[in-house]
């Protein structure tokens, strides 16, 4: 019983709940007493600094930099008060991680003693090398220097005793090396363009914001079983293991009764997320084994992504805690539902409102059918840059495979909703400006007033799904940051909103109604979009066929759907709207073309070392057991009885050796075809080498792995199994 795997699943078996002690108060409590937030400006600021930073919250004014030394001053003596020793810039590199460098408060002074200094300069901006980031050749790595500069619209906040200042992270000659940067600008866009189309209906609407509520998927094992799988530490996932005989088939997880060492875990977990004031809410099981989900309440999207980044890494330092490991890999293990991170995206105005909501009156429902149109218009113009957003090495194994949306981009709406858009395409009428409601002249047209918040039945296998107030990107994968596809979403609609503006003033210009010239566009978008909605099964293969016919497009790998990040529809895009230059977004493209050929490049190590010092010795050694046995029922027995029961035993030796030749063979190929393709300097053509010359190798090596895993003896084989990582409490 030397086997590390068995010493690994019998620590697993022991473990005993964390005994944690949390405070005799309510939630409401201690919700957010780690950032800060209103009530702690209001605490710490002077009157001049807290007007000037809420009116940078709410309002976009840029700070006084003689206000910043005295909120600089409010901020630490707040963050000492709560025991904070250090300070850091918080920000979001290309690399889909936080960075942080820290720095302490405290100062030598005369005297050999020290002092606490934290200045308005230091606030605001920071100078961190930015050599060793990602930036997709924008920047030499001689050239380090980068810029951090103050977020005030995301509450810092204290982690570990350090004082945590959202930041953007720019290059010295301002190129965004981040993702808060094209984020905070993609937010403003929706903003202006919204609140420019929204002017048809109601005039006290002066802004508008997106929101987000994301459900973040991730898998528990146990550490120590996680530490004796070398694949899972270096990949993120399983490249080995045959099916255990039960998983997920029983449906009997979903929504079951969470364990009580998991609870233990989630219970730590949201103390520490709602002392930073993140609003998390739900927590359940999830459908596969060992598999949860947590979500929290809408918020403002660039304070929901910095949350969920957050979250992340709460999840696993608390998980750390109970001698669990967080896997956040979008499929960690074959054969059973992998983890996606559902982005839930709505408008909302600065009367209340939700601008995708169903209204009460005509007007509000008018209001209601121009937005939801317009998005669909975005998605069906960009569905392969939308594809391309959510795309990487993980996210490719999830899509398309039965438990999660396919690769094709589409937007379920509903039966009530297609109905309505049918009706309003085929309809010959024209809106009077005198009409009471522009719907009720158009003959057969379901009232608007009638739409429901659940008016329909939820489409889980849809990418993109609009569920009574919201859309649900459900494509986005587990391990990703939440704000590429914001960007992305944020950007296409407010274009979108954009050109609808441009288009009913020409017609408003040429003499016709407001009503008249709205619902003419709306008109004419509903049709120009019909083929981006689905309401069907995705999962079907018929879909394949009929989105082919549609012209949609199917990117089912990762570097064929980046391809439409470059394009010049996409670089328009970005750059009409001052979000991204031509630049970055070819340094984006190759940064996530290298990011994909390194992780497969990774793979494909740990796989071959695997096979090669974990697997075939073993199966070896087994084999040379089976031998000698057979060797040894010569010697004793009869040639008859003998023949009898070799026969077996024969079977198993040669089953043995095939599997081993074959793990061999493919492994030396793969090797062979990893060295071609890291002779090529191009960064896609490399891309597109790995995916279509070392990818395939993947699956065959496991085949004959996972079928070794069913011959050689259970007390040998080195890796802990699928039923000992998915069933271990």
């Amino acid at each position: 019983m030397d086997n590390l795997r068995f010493k690994a699943f019998g620590i697993a078996m022991t473990r005993k709940l964390r005994d944690v002690e949390f405070p005799e108060l309510k939630a409401s409590e201690y919700f957010g007493e780690l950032t800060f937030n209103k009530e702690a400006m209001r605490e710490y600021l002077t009157e001049g600094a807290f007007d000037q930073v809420m009116n940078a919250i709410e309002k976009g004014q840029k700070i006084d930099r003689k206000i910043a030394d005295q909120v600089a001053a409010g901020i630490k003596a707040w963050a000492i008060s709560k025991g904070a020793t250090h300070y850091t810039h918080w920000f979001l590199p290309l690399t889909g991680a936080t960075a942080e460098k820290h720095d302490a408060f405290v100062d030598p002074v005369e005297g050999g003693r020290g002092i606490e200094i934290f200045r308005g300069n230091e606030l605001t901006q920071q100078e961190p090398d930015a050599s060793s980031f990602p930036s997709g050749g924008i920047r030499s790595t001689f050239e380090a220097r980068g810029y951090t500069a103050w977020d005030p619209t995301s509450p810092a906040f204290i982690m570990d005793r350090t004082l945590c200042i959202p930041t953007v992270f720019v290059s010295y000659t301002s190129e965004s090396l981040d993702f808060k940067t094209p984020l905070l600008k993609a937010i403003w866009s929706i903003d202006k363009a919204a609140v420019e189309v929204c002017r048809y209906f109601d005039k006290d609407i002066t802004k508008v914001y997106a929101t987000l509520g994301w459900e973040q998927e991730y898998f528990l094992v146990d550490h120590a079983l996680y530490l004796a799988r070398p694949d899972l530490v270096l990949t993120g996932r399983t490249l080995f293991g045959h099916s255990s005989a039960k998983d997920q088939q029983l449906e009997d997880h979903y929504f079951g009764t969470i364990p009580q060492r998991v609870l233990a875990f989630m219970q730590e977990f949201e103390y520490e997320a709602h002392r930073l004031g993140i609003p998390v809410k739900t927590r359940h099981n999830e459908v596969a084994p060992n598999q949860y989900e947590c979500a929290p309440v809408f918020e403002e999207v660039n304070l929901s992504i910095d949350h969920n980044q957050l979250m992340m890494h709460l999840l696993d330092k608390i998980a750390r805690h109970h001698d669990f490991t967080v896997l956040l890999h979008e499929k960690p293990f074959s054969g059973v539902n992998g983890s996606g991170k559902h982005n839930n995206w709505s408008l909302a105005t600065n009367t209340g409102e939700n601008l995708l909501s169903p209204g009460k009156t005509p007007k509000e429902n008018l209001r209601f059918l121009t937005f939801l149109v317009n998005i669909l218009k975005a998605v069906h113009e960009h569905a392969d840059l939308v594809r391309a957003i959510i795309a990487s090495a993980g996210n490719d194994h999830r899509l398309g495979g039965h438990e999660a949306p396919p690769a094709i981009i589409s937007v379920f709406i509903g039966n009530q909703l297609t109905k309505m858009l049918d009706a309003i395409e085929k309809s010959e009428s024209h809106i009077v400006a005198k009409s009471e409601t522009v719907i009720d002249l158009l003959k057969n047209l379901p009232k608007i007033p009638e739409i429901l918040l659940d008016n329909t039945d939820r489409n889980r296998t849809s990418p993109f799904a609009f569920t009574g107030n919201k859309f649900e990107f459900r494509a986005v994968g587990s391990a990703q940051t939440c704000a590429p596809p914001m960007i992305v979403l944020n950007l296409i609609v407010a274009d979108q909103l954009h050109k609808f503006n441009l288009e009913v003033k020409a017609l408003i210009a040429k003499k016709v109604g407001k009503d008249d010239a709205l619902f003419q566009v709306i008109k004419k978008y509903i049709k120009e979009s019909r083929n981006i909605r689905y309401e069907g099964n995705n999962y079907a293969d018929d879909w394949k066929k009929e989105a082919a016919k549609r012209g949609l497009s199917n990117l089912t790998t990762t570097p064929e759907a980046l391809q439409a990040l470059t394009n010049k529809r996409t670089t328009d895009l970005f750059e009409r709207n001052n979000i991204l230059s031509a630049r970055e977004l070819k340094a984006r493209h190759e940064i996530r073309l290298e990011n994909y050929t390194k992780k497969i490049q990774i793979e494909s190590r740990v796989l071959g070392d695997l096979a090669g010092n974990h697997i075939i010795p073993v199966a070896i050694r087994y084999q040379n057991t089976l031998i000698e046995n057979v060797k040894g029922l010569k010697q004793v027995l009869d040639l008859q009885t003998y023949g009898k029961l070799s026969k077996n035993q024969m079977e198993t030796i040669t089953d043995i050796s095939e599997h081993v030749d074959k793990i061999k063979t493919y492994v030396n190929e793969m090797i062979g075809a990893r060295k071609k393709a890291n002779r090529i300097q191009e960064p896609e053509e490399k891309a597109f080498a790995y995916c279509n010359g070392i990818l395939p190798f993947f699956e065959k090596i496991r085949t004959h792995v996972d079928k070794l895993e069913l011959l050689v003896d259970d007390e040998l084989w080195p890796l802990p199994k699928y039923r000992e990582l998915l069933f271990t409490r």
